[in-house]
C-alpha cells in the first residue's frame, strides 16, 4: 500500500479542495476556504506548503501563482483512514463496529433499509 502522509483536520479541508477542484491555484484555493472558514490567506498558504513538505499535494508554478496537484487520491486516503480506525478501535474487526455503532445509535426505517440492501448487494 502507497505511503500516506499524516494530515491534520485542517489540512484536510484544504485537501477536500485540492481533490474537487485540482489543478487549482493558490488564489483559488484561498477564495474557496475563505467562504467556509475564518483563516487568513496567510494561513491556507501555510497549509499548502505544509501539505507539500509532506508529499500530498505537489505543485507548478505558472506565470506568477502556483498550481497544486494532490499526489495522493481521496479514495486512497481514505482508505487509509478508514482502516486506521477500524485497526485501532476494533481490532480489524468489521463485525464489532457494525455492532457498537447499532447498539448505541438509533437508525431510521430508511437507514436499515439501506444497509439491508447494501449487505445483499454485497452478498451476491
Amino acid at each position: 500500500m502507497k505511503n500516506i502522509p499524516q494530515i491534520s483536520e485542517a489540512e484536510f479541508e484544504v485537501m477536500k479542495i485540492i481533490w474537487k477542484y485540482a489543478p487549482i491555484n493558490t488564489n483559488e484555493v484561498t477564495e474557496k476556504l475563505t467562504h467556509t472558514t475564518d483563516w487568513s490567506p496567510k494561513t491556507i498558504q501555510t497549509m499548502l506548503k505544509r501539505l507539500v513538505a509532506k508529499n500530498a499535494l505537489t505543485y507548478s508554478k505558472e506565470s506568477r501563482v502556483f498550481v497544486y496537484t494532490p499526489l495522493i487520491s481521496e479514495a486512497e486516503y481514505l482508505r487509509q483512514k478508514r482502516t486506521s480506525f477500524l485497526d485501532r478501535y476494533f481490532h480489524g474487526n468489521m463485525t464489532s463496529m457494525l455492532s457498537s455503532y447499532l447498539e448505541e445509535e438509533t437508525l431510521s426505517q430508511k437507514e436499515l433499509e439501506e444497509l439491508r440492501k447494501l449487505l445483499s448487494d454485497k452478498d451476491h
